[in-house]
């Protein structure tokens, strides 16, 4: 069913919903396999007709020329390998010292332009003061008095007159070279405060460089300790899966050697048992010590084609299209392989259902605790499923009959000889790795009559006589 699948690229959702969840990511990951595949077929196929086909050059194209190198193919740089190139940690060094300088640039730039406006206003505000002092001493300079003794210096040419004039023009004189003088060291002061600014901007750019180039080594440096703790957790994590990935594989290896070494045991049983019955029938054949070798699957299908080459029918449809037909499937190929029935006793398996719904067989469930499953005859595949009851839901797993037994649906199962051997293997065994499914506690029929009957009735055929 799987190879059919493959091949059309389509399933059934009917069928798809009575496979668990693994099985669909079996399935998903199958079909994308073979998407690739296809993709890759037709990807070789079109580069080897590109390849052959002859390439015209369109009418002013344009064309690349690369450089060769001594051995004819293109030249190539890699970068890092070169003895000027630089690693990966000095580029990093070199990127952080260049963003660490041009951000203590801004700031010192910042923090200059914050100091001139603070000189400026300062001259500015001494400029003020001393206009205003010299607007109060204009006044206090020329009362009243001042332009009477003017006029009297001119009038009466009176000598003490002249004398105050020309003491307040002196004193009018000093002030104006003491203001000339203020304003000379203001600009002295101006220019110094500029010099000191400029040194200072220097200074506070080298250590802001140093300060901000030191933090990034920091940050860095935690960076790289988180980056090593999250890689340690990482390695942990994974070698603890490689682990258990390994004794999974180690329990499946021991598993398929336990069920080699069964099935030659058998062998041998068998083998014995023939030899026993020979010799009590009195056969002269003499017993051999070696069990019979198996049939090749190559031999038995060629075997079987050939003792009956007129024996040829209809390929069997993908699924089933009624109840009727799985009916007849199992009336005509299941039942005379004994399946459903205990081979201990002869008699129908208690775990062993009829064609039964999903939603029935989860109503017979839905009580159990876990562990608890039934085997039905599923009406959407040639085959079977098995319900089983876990803590909070139930799953479904599908079972694919085919020549060589019965296995579950997908890739690298175990095949059984029979569904009673596939049963009674996975109460020891899993059925899952990841879910541990084993099959504890067999669910049986409460129905009357039991919803198996119609299986195991004798088909009857109505002939017409002409």
């Amino acid at each position: 069913m799987l190879q059919q699948i493959l091949k059309d690229m389509y399933i059934d959702p009917e069928i798809l919903k009575e496979l668990d969840e693994e099985q669909k990511q079996i399935l998903f990951v199958k079909m994308r396999e073979e998407q690739v595949r296809r993709w890759k077929e037709k990807e070789e196929d079109f580069e080897e007709e590109i390849r052959l086909r002859p390439r015209q050059p369109k009418p002013g194209a344009k064309k690349v020329n690369f450089r060769t190198g001594q051995d004819g193919c293109e030249w190539v740089w890699v970068m890092g390998e070169h003895n000027s190139d630089l690693t990966i940690e000095e580029i990093l060094e070199q990127e952080a010292q260049r963003k660490a300088q041009a951000q203590a640039e801004t700031e010192a730039l910042e923090l200059r332009e914050k100091e001139e406006l603070q000189l400026k206003k300062k001259i500015e505000e001494e400029k003020q003061r001393m206009h205003q002092q010299t607007e109060r001493l204009e006044k206090e300079l020329k009362p009243p008095q001042c332009q009477f003794l003017q006029k009297e210096a001119i009038t009466r040419t009176s000598q003490k007159a002249r004398e105050e004039v020309a003491k307040i023009e002196q004193l009018r004189q000093q002030y104006e070279e003491a203001e000339k003088k203020r304003l000379q060291e203001l600009s002295e002061e101006q220019t110094r405060l500029r010099r000191k600014s400029l040194e200072n901007m220097e200074t506070v750019k080298k250590r802001r460089s140093t300060e901000i180039y030191d933090r990034w080594r920091e940050q860095r440096q935690q960076i790289d300790k988180q980056a090593e703790e999250a890689s340690k957790v990482v390695e942990a994590s994974f070698k603890e899966q490689e682990k258990k990935s390994k004794e999974a594989d180690k329990e499946m290896r021991t598993m398929a050697q336990r069920a080699r070494i069964e099935y030659k045991e058998s062998l041998r049983r068998t083998n014995n048992m023939i030899q026993t019955t020979k010799a009590f029938e009195g056969s002269a054949t003499p017993p051999e010590n070696k069990p019979p070798i198996p049939p090749k699957k190559h031999l038995m299908s060629r075997q079987s084609t050939l003792s009956a080459p007129n024996n040829k029918s209809k390929p069997r449809p993908l699924r089933p299209r009624n109840h009727n037909m799985v009916i007849d499937w199992f009336f005509s190929e299941e039942k005379d392989k004994g399946s459903g029935l205990n081979p201990e006793t002869g008699k129908i398996a208690t775990w062993f259902h009829g064609i039964i719904s999903r939603l029935e067989a989860e109503k017979l469930l839905a009580d159990k605790g876990t562990g608890a499953f039934l085997v039905r005859v599923s009406e959407r595949v040639w085959g079977y499923t098995i319900s089983y009851q876990e803590k909070n839901r139930c799953k479904h797993f599908l079972v694919d009959t085919t020549d060589l037994g019965y296995q579950f649906f997908g890739a690298n199962q175990v095949i059984h000889k029979s569904l009673a051997e596939l049963v009674n293997f996975h109460k020891d065994t899993p059925i899952t790795i990841s879910g541990q499914e084993r099959l504890v506690e067999a669910v049986g029929q409460i129905s009357d009559p039991p919803d198996y009957c119609e299986l195991f009735q004798e088909r009857r055929s109505v002939s017409t006589a002409l």
